[in-house]
C-alpha cells in the first residue's frame, strides 16, 4: 500500500496566515496604486490651486482656496494670457486622428503580407524591421528635417502626418497575430475563390481584432503624445499641437514663471484624451486573440 502526501493549499492554511498574506499582498498594491497615480492626483488638485498655495504647499491635496482661474485661462477668459488651446487641440486631433487611420490601415495590411504571402526578400524586410526598433527615434530628427524641407513639406500638416503613417511595432505586433490564426482557415476561403485582398478583410481581421485595436490605441497614445517630429516638421504657431503649444509657451511666456496651477491645467487636459480612448477600448485591449476549431 503506498501513501500519498498530501497537497497542501490555500484552503489548509491557518486563517490567521491567509489573512496575513491577503494583506501584504492588498498593500503592496495600495503602495503601488498610490506611487503610480499620486503624481496625477497631485497635478490635477493642484490645476485648482492658487499660484501662491501651488508654491507653499506644492503636495497638498486640498486647494487652499479652490480656485478655477486656470482653467479660466485655458479657456480663453485671461485677457492677459492668450492661449490658442482650441488651435493646438485642433491640430493635435487632426495629426492623431489621420495617423492613427494611416497607422491602422498600413500595419494591418503589411503585417498580413509578411505573415501570408510568400515573396522574395520577405525574412529581409522583418529583420530590417527589428533594425529600425534599435535605433533611436532622436538620432533621425536632422535627416527628417532635410526631407522634409526637400520635398516642400515643411510648415505643413502632411509634413506632420505622412512620416508617422506606418511604425515597426504595429507591423510586427500584426505579423504576430496573423501567424496565430490556422492557415487551413485561409484555405477554405482560397477554396472559396476569395483574393488576398478579400481574405484579408473577411477571414483575417475579425480573428486579429483584438491586436487591430492594441495597434489603435497604441498610435493614438503615441501620436497624441509625439513631440520631437513635430518641433522638427513645424516652426508655424497656427501648425503647433497641444504638447508643442504647452512646451513653447512654457519656454516663453510663462518661463521662469511659478504658473504652476495653469501649466498642470494644460497638462491634465492633455492626458484626458489618451484615458477616455483606453477606457473606451480597454475590454478589447485586454482581451486575447480568439482562434477557432476546425472540425
Amino acid at each position: 500500500m503506498t501513501t500519498v502526501s498530501p497537497i497542501f493549499t490555500d484552503r489548509h492554511r491557518t486563517p490567521l496566515r491567509r489573512v496575513a498574506v491577503r494583506v501584504a499582498g492588498y498593500s503592496a498594491l495600495a503602495v503601488g496604486v498610490v506611487l503610480y497615480l499620486g503624481p496625477f492626483l497631485i497635478q490635477a488638485v493642484t490645476s485648482f490651486k492658487t499660484n501662491p498655495d501651488a508654491v507653499n504647499n506644492p503636495l497638498s491635496l486640498v486647494p487652499d482656496p479652490v480656485t478655477g482661474e486656470a482653467w479660466r485661462t485655458v479657456a480663453g477668459d485671461n485677457p492677459a494670457i492668450d492661449l490658442p488651446v482650441s488651435r493646438w487641440l485642433a491640430n493635435s486631433f487632426i495629426v492623431t486622428v489621420s495617423v492613427t487611420i494611416g497607422r491602422v490601415v498600413i500595419d494591418s495590411l503589411a503585417g498580413y503580407a509578411l505573415a501570408r504571402l510568400r515573396f522574395p526578400g520577405r525574412r529581409l524586410l522583418v529583420s530590417c524591421l527589428l533594425a529600425v526598433l534599435a535605433v533611436p527615434g532622436i538620432v533621425l530628427l536632422i535627416p527628417r528635417f532635410l526631407v522634409l524641407t526637400r520635398l516642400d513639406m515643411f510648415n505643413t500638416y502632411w509634413g506632420m502626418i505622412v512620416p508617422l503613417f506606418c511604425d515597426a511595432t504595429g507591423i510586427l505586433l500584426m505579423r504576430t497575430a496573423f501567424q496565430s490564426v490556422p492557415y487551413e482557415l485561409e484555405e477554405a476561403a482560397i477554396v472559396d475563390g476569395a483574393g488576398a485582398l478579400r481574405r484579408f478583410r473577411s477571414v483575417m481581421l475579425p480573428l486579429t481584432y483584438p491586436a487591430l485595436v492594441t495597434v489603435l490605441i497604441l498610435s493614438f497614445q503615441g501620436s497624441w503624445n509625439e513631440f520631437t517630429h513635430f518641433l522638427v516638421a513645424s516652426s508655424d504657431p497656427d501648425l503647433a499641437t497641444l504638447n508643442l503649444g504647452i512646451a513653447r509657451l512654457s519656454a516663453g511666456d510663462l518661463r521662469g514663471s511659478t504658473q504652476f496651477p495653469l501649466k498642470l491645467a494644460l497638462a491634465t487636459m492633455s492626458i484626458v484624451p489618451i484615458a477616455l480612448v483606453y477606457v473606451f477600448f480597454s475590454r478589447h485591449f485586454t482581451r486575447s486573440v480568439a482562434t477557432s476549431g476546425i472540425k
